[in-house]
């Protein structure tokens, strides 16, 4: 009998994610399944949700929402802001840039660039996208007392 997916299991699995146009956004590499411990929040909350009950050999898809992936789009975090902010920086549309905001460090997109000013977008790239997963499960195990300790999954041999 194989091993249900629950909290605090170890788990493998092989996946690809896409866009609901089809485009592969990330995906396991061949020989290097995705290796975590179930229920500490390492996935995002839809794929966790999906796990949970399945066991090795299982294959499915499931469509996450952006409320169960990286949220909804906010109009309120994009924003123009002085071009002296960057200092002597390139700035570029598309360059990524950690920000200091009233809610701690963020990162922020540049948008658009204009002469004095720059617009920067603080929502994540994949927010209001909804995501489509092909998963397989290869393994799931109980993790050890130093796994969960540590709040990942060791590899053979790998000891701190």
């Amino acid at each position: 009998m194989s091993e249900t997916i629950a909290p605090n299991k170890v788990v493998a699995i092989n996946y690809a994610v896409k866009t609901e146009d089809g485009q592969t956004l990330d995906q396991s590499k061949d020989g290097s399944p995705l290796n975590f411990i179930h229920g500490r929040g390492m996935l995002i909350p839809g794929l966790e949700n999906a796990l949970e009950g399945k066991t090795v050999g299982d294959s499915f898809t499931a469509e996450v929402k952006p409320e169960e992936a990286y949220g909804e789009r906010h109009d309120g975090l994009i924003q123009t802001v002085p071009r002296n902010l960057f200092g002597d920086n390139e700035v570029q549309p598309g360059m990524q840039f950690r920000a200091s905001t009233d809610q701690g460090e963020q990162s922020v997109v540049i948008v658009e660039v204009k002469d004095d000013e720059v617009t920067v977008d603080g929502n994540h790239p994949l927010a209001g996208v909804n995501l489509n997963f092909d998963v397989e499960v290869l393994e799931v195990r109980d993790a050890t007392e130093q796994e969960l300790e540590h709040g990942h999954v060791h590899t053979e041999g790998e000891d701190h």
